[in-house]
């Protein structure tokens, strides 16, 4: 679901700045509210079932402290397949390390697969992108950006979207490094009024947050997670199916 980090980011420079001095927010992810869990997703275009996709988030702990590990695996038929998987600092939510390998089905398409692996070394995103081509031609572009204070993935207010410190009618404003366009920008999220959802794993009573074109539904009460979310043009849509124990 490569496209719906696009659609967080896209007109966000604008929002930023149509968004009040005195009205925004910083925008913050507490990661100590993360629980692990295993959640799988049905996909849809046009109220059509067209997909799936599965997010597991685990806790690990070593020497330096805990991290949150974030897979996911997706299919949108009949064009798209996708393994992501993103590390971040649980205590003080900085950006570990991003994966993503995207493969392309469509016929018209030169490029059939595209793949990233970037972690923070010292301040920096380092790593390297790739693209291949339908004649098997790989194309290599290393990575060693600056990664301003405070910026995290593009992917945070997507996989993220539960530990958002905000309230309805907040307006939060932070910064995010794109991993696709290798480039930091401004991130806005705005909550929205408290609602409930019902979808095939339940009722859920949820705030939705709104980046740009797009709408996560998210739960307050714990566990904490994503339930639906949704193009505003209602093209796209997913909802939550079955929720367990991650698969350590």
């Amino acid at each position: 679901m490569r496209w719906l980090s696009f659609l967080l980011f896209a007109g966000s420079t604008a929002a930023a700045q149509s968004t009040p001095a005195r009205a925004a927010k910083p925008l913050r992810f507490d990661f100590a509210l993360m629980a692990e869990t295993r959640d799988s997703f049905v996909l849809h275009i046009r109220g059509e079932k067209r997909g799936w996709a599965v997010w597991e988030y685990v806790i690990r702990s070593d020497e330096t402290g805990q991290e949150v590990r974030y897979t996911a695996t997706s299919e949108l038929r009949p064009s798209e397949a996708e393994s992501l998987h993103i590390v971040v600092n649980r205590l003080t939510g900085a950006p570990i390390a991003s994966f993503q390998r995207l493969d392309f089905f469509a016929p018209t398409s030169d490029t059939v697969q595209l793949q990233y692996d970037l972690d923070v070394r010292r301040g920096e995103v380092r790593g390297r992108r790739q693209a291949r081509t339908r004649s098997g031609e790989i194309r290599m572009q290393p990575v060693n950006t600056a990664l301003p204070p405070g910026a995290v993935w593009g992917n945070y207010a997507f996989f993220a979207a539960p530990v958002i410190q905000a309230a309805p009618g907040d307006s939060l404003v932070g910064r995010a490094y794109d991993q696709f366009a290798d480039s930091v920008r401004p991130l806005v999220v705005v909550a929205e009024a408290p609602t409930t959802v019902t979808v095939p794993a339940g009722r859920y009573d949820v705030v939705p947050l709104k980046a740009n074109s797009f709408r996560l539904f998210v739960t307050r009460a714990a566990p904490r997670r994503v339930v639906r979310g949704e193009t505003l043009d209602g093209v796209f849509s997913f909802d939550l199916a079955a929720s367990g124990p991650p698969l350590h």
